[in-house]
């Protein structure tokens, strides 16, 4: 038995996700457990700034694996989001940890939604 994903509601979902979380990273698998290695070396990126993110484990929802790469034209995972933005994948989120960019980013993200 088979279903049909619904694009517009997936998307919809997706766009949810985006705008209520300061920083979310869509990747394969979790922080704890990653699924590949880019997804693996982003996580720890993000987690050695010592930020709050959200993460979504694109392969436990067939919709969203589906769809996340039409959500902004970026046909990879991981895929990063900072303040409803993409960021990028695993290449750019390493730059701009190495640049110190990132935790600044994510500390911004994070205290608009602390102040509000």
């Amino acid at each position: 038995m088979s279903f049909e994903i619904d694009e517009q509601t997936v998307l919809a979902k997706i766009d949810e996700q985006v705008k209520n979380n300061p920083v979310v990273l869509y990747m394969k698998g979790t922080p704890q457990m990653p699924s590949c290695g880019f997804s693996s070396r982003t996580a720890a990126a993000l987690v050695e700034t010592g930020e709050k993110f959200a993460f979504v484990n694109v392969l436990a929802d067939q919709g969203i694996y589906q769809f996340l790469p039409k959500y902004q034209d970026w046909p990879t995972f991981p895929q990063l989001y900072i303040d409803g933005e993409l960021q990028g994948g695993c290449d750019i989120t390493l730059e701009l940890a190495e640049s110190g960019e990132l935790k600044t980013l994510m500390a911004a993200a994070n205290a608009k939604v602390d102040q509000a």
